[in-house]
């Protein structure tokens, strides 16, 4: 059953795009905006005796037809084989590995942020968003194929989502759109996170539905690319992720780490870390805990943790 499902997200995925990804703003984002209408208005009538019953059946029907859609379109895909069962190495993740892999990954940021463009502040910046998503998509049908066996359709449909206002408050960084197959990010992001979240995005396009495998497809897609902003912006992404996973066990490592960022790489985490407090509040607290049900009824870890990720870089890279 599963394997149907596959075959038939290949079938509609293509299709999806063609349909949707000319228009020049997202209809996803205009669809969720209807339903949040439409379902308000069911509401509402739930507090008329005239019309309760009607409400309550109207209500339900929405609500069953939405959730039905979704899981023939993306939910189904929660239960592929994961990527881990593909690599040749299943071992548990390691600190000191992990460590080891820090290190390298320091250096290679430390390279890479030396040759990509900067603003008067000396912040990061991305000077050209277009040939970033096309290298993306040309990465797409670079995948390993022992890890991927999914077909890229080479059709750009990534897009800055309306929202991006709330979502700076929610920390939602971008999102896939399962009825339009349109890859969603957050245009008022720090420019270290936007190529990378594109990648991820364009990995939930591909087919790829568990957080962080698309995370690690992402990876993929960006380390081994020549696109300097693409490549900086996941190797940064990396390096965190794997200073995260060690921080419990050695915070004194991960401390010497940050003290060895280059000059830019500092200033880049400072603009980061000042992004992300000037947007903290209980909207934040709200979406990471509701983000973190859904990722949990859908065969995935949670939001909090994220060491599933460290788990295919490890045995990756080994």
């Amino acid at each position: 059953m599963i394997s149907f499902f596959e075959w038939f997200f290949e079938l509609q995925k293509g299709l999806h795009q063609r349909l949707f990804s000319w228009l020049p703003l997202s209809l996803g984002d205009l669809i969720y905006v209807l339903l949040g209408i439409t379902l308000l208005y069911s509401l509402i009538g739930l507090f008329k005796k005239k019309n309760r019953n009607s409400s309550i059946i109207r209500t339900l029907i929405i609500v069953n037809i939405f959730y039905f859609t979704y899981q023939i379109f993306w939910g189904m895909l929660y239960f592929q084989t994961p990527i881990i069962k593909k690599l040749s190495s299943q071992e548990a993740p390691e600190i000191e590995k992990a460590k080891k892999l820090a290190l390298r990954y320091l250096e290679k940021c430390r390279v890479t942020r030396q040759s990509v463009h900067e603003d008067h502040h000396g912040i990061f910046i991305v000077t050209d968003l277009k040939s970033v998503q096309q290298e993306i998509l040309n990465q797409q049908a670079k995948l390993p194929p022992y890890i991927s066996d999914k077909k890229a359709t080479n059709i750009l449909s990534i897009k800055h989502s309306l929202f991006k206002n709330v979502m700076s408050y929610t920390g939602i960084l971008g999102y896939y759109n399962p009825f339009t197959a349109e890859a969603q990010y957050n245009s008022e992001l720090p420019a270290t996170f936007v190529p990378f979240t594109t990648a991820h995005e364009s990995s939930h396009q591909l087919g790829f539905a568990r957080e962080q495998e698309a995370n690690f497809v992402g990876y993929l897609m960006g380390v081994h690319s020549n696109n300097l902003d693409l490549r900086y912006s996941t190797e940064y992404f990396t390096l965190k992720s794997l200073l995260r996973f060690i921080v419990d066990e050695d915070p004194e490592f991960v401390k010497s780490v940050i003290k060895n960022y280059s000059p830019a790489m500092k200033r880049d985490r400072a603009y980061e870390r000042n992004f992300i407090l000037r947007h903290q509040g209980w909207l934040d607290d709200f979406f990471g805990f509701t983000n973190n049900l859904f990722l949990k009824s859908n065969q995935q870890e949670g939001s909090v943790t994220y060491s599933y990720f460290i788990d295919l870089l490890l045995n990756y890279e080994k």
